[in-house]
């Protein structure tokens, strides 16, 4: 189970093996720790005791901050889960040798085959009733297919030289990945194109959320792997940029985040903002609701069908495992369509 609160003003408390949240004197939620997988705190001016605290680090759940927009800007986990060294070590060397230009290669090539996966599962609707709509969505289809063999052909000796011309393939792939969702998007939208920072309308708001409910849950991911969230291969590294955790969340944003919150949009779910242009407490929590939903939903892996969030655990480890060269390859995930 997890644990979501929302409103301003909230009070989450231990008693008696459950945790409990309090709004106005009113008991909102409770949640015995026992089943409880994760707290995510989705607003300010939310408080919590050191009991809760103690009790989620002991029974190694973490606890989430997320700001109004979905940024996440604070997690706690126990400070045991930070003492797996050699597999630090071996990150932070990995990036001076093959390992780096394998794994940004897998990270870009990941990302894009689900593009392309997400696209196919999103038209496969359209074939028969709008035939040229099919036909744009396969030009799509087609361009990122040329900027895969494109990165597939990159070769260097570290990560930082094949770096910018694959951010470049990446970013024309991006191009026909939101060209295609775009026109698979139902038409009173008026979407204005793929925005993020600042974005104001409906659908990119909803997604810039929906990342930051996935982000967290990547972050715990290679935390529980032992690596070290700031230490990436394909984003820059710079002070207080968890680069790792933008490198892997790329392989899992279509499958977690946009097919849902396409799905949504396009069934209409009411994307509701308040006075000051920001997501309400309960678009908040509806969003989040989907992607943690999404999460326990299974796909194909490894010759069988398992939930989301097990085979982004999965892949972590088998990140784990590479970069301490107990793996040969590493190899992406992709999702079904």
């Amino acid at each position: 189970m997890d644990l979501l609160v929302e409103h301003y003003g909230s009070f989450i408390s231990k008693h008696q093996g459950r945790l409990q949240v309090v709004h106005n004197k009113q008991k909102l939620n409770e949640v015995p720790l026992l089943h409880l997988e994760q707290v995510v705190v989705m607003a300010n001016g939310i408080s919590l005791s050191t009991d809760v605290i103690r009790a989620c680090v002991e029974q190694g759940i973490p606890i989430h901050f997320l700001s109004g927009s979905g940024q996440p800007y604070a997690s706690l986990y126990s400070a045991g889960l930070t003492g797996t060294v050699q597999t630090r070590r071996a990150q932070l060397a990995a990036e001076l040798d093959n390992r780096g230009v394998a794994l940004v290669k897998a990270f870009a090539t990941g990302k894009l085959h689900n593009q392309v996966n997400l696209l196919r599962y999103l038209v496969k609707n359209h074939r028969q009733s709008e035939p040229e709509l099919a036909t744009e969505v396969d030009s799509c289809v087609a361009a990122i297919h040329d900027e895969i063999a494109a990165i597939d052909k990159l070769d260097g000796t570290m990560a930082a030289e094949i770096r910018p011309s694959l951010l470049a393939h990446e970013g024309r792939a991006a191009h026909y990945y939101w060209k295609g969702v775009g026109r698979l998007l139902r038409a009173d939208l008026n979407w204005p194109g793929r925005q993020t920072q600042g974005a104001t309308d409906s659908f990119n708001s909803a997604l810039n959320y929906g990342y930051g409910v996935l982000y967290s849950q990547v972050e715990r991911a290679l935390v529980l792997a032992g690596l070290d969230p700031y230490g990436g291969f394909l984003h820059v590294d710079r002070p207080g940029k968890p680069s790792l955790t933008l490198d892997f969340i790329e392989e899992f944003r279509q499958a977690v985040v946009d097919r849902p919150i396409i799905g949504a949009i396009n069934r209409k779910l009411a994307i509701e903002k308040d006075d000051s242009d920001r997501l309400t407490p309960q678009t908040r929590r509806d969003l989040a609701e989907r992607v943690l939903a999404r999460l326990e939903s299974p796909e194909s892996y490894e010759s069988k069908r398992q939930a989301l969030r097990v085979i982004l655990q999965q892949q972590a480890r088998h990140l784990a495992t590479f970069l301490r060269g107990d793996r040969p390859t590493y190899t992406p995930f992709t999702m079904s369509w």
